[in-house]
C-alpha cells in the first residue's frame, strides 16, 4: 500500500500576476512554483537562511512546466488509481483520450453529463499543459485532453463510447 506524506501546501494570490504555491521538503528546503495568468510558471527554491530570499528561479513556458510535471509525477494519477482498483474489487480505472472527432470538443463536462448517463467520476483531465484534479462542471475538454474516469468497467465504456462515439 502506498502512503502519501501529508505536505502543507500555501497559496498566496498575487494580484495581477498570478498564484504561487510554496511548501516546505522533508529535509526543510522550500521550493515554490508561480503560475502566471499569461500561462507562464516559475520554479523557486528558496534560500535556506533567509526563507524571503530566492535562491534560485527558473522561468518556463507551458510546454517545459509540462515536461516538468511529468518528471515528477503527474500523470501518476492513472497509476494510483490502478493500485487503487486492485484492492477494490469492481472498481475501474481508466484515461480515455478526447479524439479531435470527438463531439465534446470545447463542450464542458457538464454538456457530457457523464456521472448522470454512466455512473462514472471523472477525477482528472490531462493535458499538455498540466492535470485538472476534480474539474468543475464548466471545464472545456479540448481535443487530445486524457480524461481520467472512476466507476464500474461497464461505465467507463459507456463513458468512452459517449466521448468518442465514432471509436
Amino acid at each position: 500500500m502506498e502512503v502519501l506524506t501529508a505536505m502543507e501546501v500555501e497559496e498566496v494570490k498575487l494580484p495581477g500576476v498570478g498564484l504561487r504555491r510554496d511548501f516546505a521538503c522533508l529535509n526543510g528546503r522550500r521550493v515554490g512554483v508561480l503560475s502566471k495568468k499569461s500561462g507562464e510558471r516559475q520554479l523557486i527554491v528558496y534560500d535556506d537562511v533567509d526563507p524571503d530570499s530566492v535562491l534560485v528561479s527558473v522561468d518556463m513556458d507551458a510546454d517545459e512546466a509540462s515536461v516538468l510535471a511529468e518528471l515528477l509525477g503527474a500523470p501518476r494519477v492513472v497509476e494510483r488509481l490502478n493500485r487503487l482498483r486492485e484492492q477494490i474489487e469492481g472498481l475501474a480505472t481508466a484515461g480515455i483520450p478526447i479524439s479531435p472527432e470527438s463531439p465534446f470538443v470545447e463542450r464542458t463536462l457538464g454538456d457530457a453529463e457523464i456521472r448522470t448517463r454512466t455512473g462514472v467520476s471523472i477525477v482528472a483531465v490531462a493535458r499538455r499543459d498540466g492535470v485538472e484534479l476534480s474539474p468543475r462542471p464548466d471545464f472545456r475538454f479540448h481535443a487530445g485532453d486524457k480524461v481520467v474516469v472512476v466507476g464500474t468497467d461497464e461505465g467507463v465504456k459507456a463513458a468512452d463510447a459517449i466521448l468518442n462515439p465514432s471509436s
